[in-house]
This record gives structure tokens, C-alpha cells and sequence, in this order.
């Protein structure tokens, strides 16, 4: 990734995050895909209505797909109005899906999407990461940490 595509993310007036997974995962690996949509997927997503909650991707023939995303349906669309949950699919290159592929087989790996956002030509994007799973006491090691930074941001406001 370099820095244009991080300085376009800042800048993209659509981003829907997957909080979740930065909770209940560590990220290993990060890739950007395309997605392909139909219909009137891609205006509710420029409002902002699609939520990435319990999703998840899967490998099947040599294709990533992403299961669980929730675009809702366009309030101004019509009676060809897309379905709000249905299997996406993403785009990257065979290497890529390889990668994933094989590291994937490995115990307590998946692939998890962690942001969908608009790029500068206008096209929806996701950022998904090869991600292991966290224990319990990472997890509250993870809510200690964000705690701690909490105070200092308050400690600093007061001074």
C-alpha cells in the first residue's frame, strides 16, 4: 500500500468500518479487492447504509466471496431493488487468492473485511485482512490498552 491509496482512504467520504474484528482478531495481512455489485448497491453504499457486522469471506473455485455484509436496499430504488444480504464477490489477483488460500489452511486463520470505502474514481472498495483469532485474555489486555490511552488523551486535555 502506499501513500496514495492510504491519502485517498483519509479523504473518501464513505467509510464503513468493522470494529468488531479489530476486538476479536489480530491482522496479519492486509489487501485491497474490488467488489462487484449490482444494481442499486452502490448508491446506498455512497449513503453510507451497508454494515459489515458478523461478515466474513471464503474461498470457493479459485474466487474470494464475502458472506454476511448488509448493503440495505436504496430508498428511491424500485421493484428491481437489490437483495440487502447476499454473497459478494471480490476482486484480486490469483496470487492474492492463492495466498489467502494457503494461509487460510492453516488452525485459527480467516479472512475477515475490515472497511468498505469509496475510491477516487468513484468504485467501492474493501479492505480485507488474513486475520487469527484472539484468546480471552487478549482481548482484555486490548480493552486495557484502550483504557490507558483514554486517560493519558484526558490527563493531556487537562494540562
Amino acid at each position: 500500500m502506499n501513500k496514495e491509496e492510504l491519502e485517498l482512504r483519509r479523504k473518501s467520504p464513505v467509510q464503513i468500518r468493522n470494529k468488531k474484528a479489530s476486538f476479536e482478531y489480530y491482522f496479519v495481512d492486509t489487501y485491497t479487492a474490488g467488489i462487484v455489485l449490482t444494481g442499486t448497491e452502490i448508491k446506498s453504499i455512497r449513503q453510507g447504509k451497508a454494515s459489515l457486522v458478523d461478515s466474513f469471506c471464503y474461498i470457493n473455485n479459485g474466487e474470494i466471496w464475502v458472506k454476511g455484509m448488509n448493503i440495505s436496499p436504496y430508498f428511491y430504488g424500485s421493484y428491481a431493488n437489490h437483495e440487502a444480504k447476499r454473497d459478494r464477490k471480490l476482486l484480486l489477483t490469483k496470487r492474492e487468492i492463492y495466498k489467502l488460500q494457503e494461509a487460510t489452511k492453516a488452525v485459527g486463520f480467516t479472512i475477515v473485511p475490515i472497511l468498505v470505502f469509496i475510491d477516487g474514481k468513484g468504485r467501492a472498495k474493501v479492505d480485507i485482512a488474513l486475520a487469527r483469532g484472539k484468546k480471552e485474555y487478549d482481548k482484555r489486555q486490548t480493552l486495557k490498552e484502550k483504557e490507558d490511552r483514554r486517560e493519558m488523551d484526558r490527563a493531556i486535555k487537562h494540562f
